[in-house]
């Protein structure tokens, strides 16, 4: 038996958004008809969809796996009208890690923009892994790597490595005796751990413990970290890539951060040191979706963009 068809938009949209309210002013209509709109739905179904947490409105365990059965059917209805009235869908939201955001992927949306002008695409940043829903995004790039019904492409392998700014490679410098940048490369290759006598820069948000990414750094070189060293602990990779642009100390940042469409980069990365986490990225989205031609350009050009990005082995 069919649900009440009208309800579904009014269903969808206040599940987006967490809100009656808002729903009411995208929709055009009163909270009351909202609200009304999924009384009838939750009756027809014999559940409840939504639920009070405080102040937020959140979907109930029924009103999530609902709404991810329905919302592709929803997609796939306003699509097929807007090829009856000759329009052409191009927006897409892609969601992907801040920092891969900020450092990799806007440096490289001009490019995307001048070959794709009517794409149109939105970015929701993620922090933690990001759910693979509709509701969330159209498009994801995300270190999760299965859930029924979703395609996953292998992106990219993560690498560390040590970096510091210009001004601060002038103190490594004068303290290791060295005047030349090429000498500096000559002894760190036969002694890396003289990078502990300075400041060590660590971020959790990798491998959730502070030091972690050091302590792996050293393990890499067949080294044990050496019990006294400074650290400067920062939550977040982007904030670790920051304190080291202002001379803070030495950081492990991601090889993309160092990309070279990022002409800007001021920082100086130490040669023959990089490591492999065993972290890998994936690009993700629904299976039912493949064929849609904003996430089949899009894919496209993340394949062709990705190519400068190290593989998993």
């Amino acid at each position: 038996m069919l649900p009440p068809l009208k309800a579904l938009p009014v269903f969808e949209a206040v599940a987006r958004l967490n809100s009656f309210s808002l729903a009411a002013n995208e929709l055009n209509v009163s909270q009351s008809a909202v609200s009304h709109q999924i009384r009838i739905l939750e009756n027809h179904l014999g559940e409840s969809l939504f639920q009070r947490q405080g102040r937020r409105l959140e979907l109930t365990r029924e009103g999530r796996q609902y709404l991810d059965s329905i919302s592709h059917s929803l997609s796939q209805i306003e699509e097929a009208t807007n090829r009856m009235k000759g329009l052409q869908k191009t927006q897409i939201r892609l969601a992907v890690y801040s920092s891969f955001a900020v450092y990799w992927l806007i440096p490289r949306l001009p490019e995307l923009q001048y070959l794709h002008p009517d794409l149109e695409l939105s970015i929701e940043m993620t922090h933690g892994k990001p759910d693979l829903s509709d509701r969330t995004a159209d498009f994801f790039i995300t270190t999760e790597r299965e859930k029924r019904g979703f395609v996953f492409e292998h992106f990219y392998r993560e690498e560390l490595f040590p970096v510091c700014s210009a001004r601060y490679l002038e103190t490594i410098k004068a303290k290791l005796g060295v005047n030349t940048e090429y000498d500096l490369t000559r002894l760190l290759t036969d002694r890396p751990e003289l990078l502990a006598q300075f400041p060590l820069i660590t971020s959790y948000s990798i491998y959730e413990r502070h030091t972690e990414d050091w302590r792996n750094w050293f393990d890499n070189l067949g080294l044990a970290m050496p019990s006294q060293v400074q650290f400067h602990r920062f939550s977040h990779l982007m904030l670790a890539y920051e304190a080291a642009k202002h001379s803070l100390g030495i950081a492990l940042v991601n090889d993309y951060m160092m990309s070279e469409k990022n002409e800007e980069s001021p920082l100086f990365k130490f040669p023959n040191s990089a490591f492999k986490t065993k972290v890998n990225f994936y690009l993700a989205f629904k299976e039912s979706r493949r064929h849609e031609d904003a996430i089949m350009r899009l894919h496209r050009w993340l394949g062709k963009e990705a190519q400068i990005l190290p593989k998993a082995p």
